[in-house]
């Protein structure tokens, strides 16, 4: 079931009713500058209320406490009080940003998240993790905040790139393999393009909803929605401020591949399984050789969800089905780093 906090429709006419609803004092919109152009003129004629826009520049290196002391000040020094709202318009790095700024500004002030993304609409927007990026490591500093209002508008998804559509698609396919084999088999059998985007994004946010409701700050199952973040973070994170660096999505695809085969090392997935995961999200994405593995080692041991300096992951009992606080060496995660990177030479 999909929150009443979370909406699915036009973005403006949900938004000219919760202000009108709502007696704010002043109103900023955070956007970035793709979404200034591409999203935010698409519904600005439509906006029934005065704002100010805050335009910072896109890109995950934007997502950081430097960008963060710069709307701080902004906001402080056009005297936004306790009462004022943030909108944050675009995808994974405005909502999770300024959510967090919202959230921390005056010790919290109200927020509304519009993501623009694939990505963002079926996975960062929801659940409630705001951040940022600190010493170059992913979401290191945040809180967990639910937005008073999400809307999701799938209009904007026709602004995207291909490479950014396949980006948030990983997200889809992890909600499908941890939660739901049948949805999972139906989408394998399609080219990944021919999907109903509404269907998808309405079935990745019931998925997630339905996960978070009980463990929103993850304590328990909600890790499992982590499944092939332990390692497609490190990975993202590693090729960063590389010549060849990777989206989000594309990182937590290889990610994927890896803890699926470490979910058949620890003798929970079938090899049949593990081919066919391994078949269908190399058929969507361009892979790449991973190197710099010392390095995505330094990065996994920073993982969040790493206890008593064990490293820890989420693995997959079989497609549809999946369990969390599961130890791995240094020297695992390795063989799956080689597994993958034999697979796709």
């Amino acid at each position: 079931m999909i929150p009443n906090h979370i909406k699915i429709g036009n973005s403006a006419t949900y938004l000219n009713k919760y202000i009108t609803d709502h007696n704010y004092s002043k109103i900023c919109i955070i956007v970035d500058d793709n979404t200034v152009n591409n999203c935010l003129n698409k519904i600005k004629n439509d906006l029934k209320f005065s704002y100010k826009i805050f335009q910072i520049q896109s890109g995950e290196e934007k997502k950081n406490l430097d960008t963060c002391s710069e709307i701080w000040n902004y906001l402080t020094e056009n005297t936004y009080d306790r009462n004022s709202l943030i909108i944050n318009l675009g995808g994974g790095v405005i909502c999770d940003m300024g959510g967090f700024i919202a959230s921390t500004y005056k010790r919290g002030i109200d927020f509304i998240n519009i993501p623009t993304t694939l990505l963002a609409q079926v996975d960062a927007s929801v659940g409630g993790k705001l951040g940022i990026d600190f010493n170059n490591f992913k979401n290191q500093i945040g809180v967990f905040k639910t937005p008073n209002l999400i809307v999701i508008d799938i209009k904007f998804l026709t602004t995207l790139h291909e490479r950014e559509l396949k980006s948030g698609f990983a997200e889809v396919i992890k909600h499908c393999l941890i939660k739901d084999d049948k949805k999972f088999n139906e989408i394998n059998k399609i080219e990944w393009s021919q999907n109903s985007w509404d269907e998808i994004v309405r079935h990745s946010i019931e998925i997630k909803s339905d996960v978070v409701r009980d463990d929103l700050e993850e304590k328990g199952v909600r890790k499992i929605l982590n499944f092939g973040h332990t390692l497609g973070h490190a990975i993202e994170t590693t090729y960063l401020h590389k010549n060849n660096n990777l989206l989000h999505g594309e990182a937590i695809a290889i990610g994927m591949i890896c803890e699926s085969f470490l979910s058949m090392h620890n003798k929970k997935l079938s090899k049949n399984e593990l081919d066919i995961i391994s078949e269908y999200i190399i058929s969507i994405y361009q892979p790449i050789k991973i190197n710099f593995i010392e390095e995505i080692l330094i990065n996994v041991n920073q993982d969040k969800k790493n206890i008593n300096e064990k490293i820890m992951i989420s693995t997959l009992k079989n497609i549809g089905k999946c369990e969390y606080d599961i130890e791995v060496i240094p020297e695992e995660i390795i063989k799956s780093i080689n597994y993958y990177n034999s697979i796709i030479t």
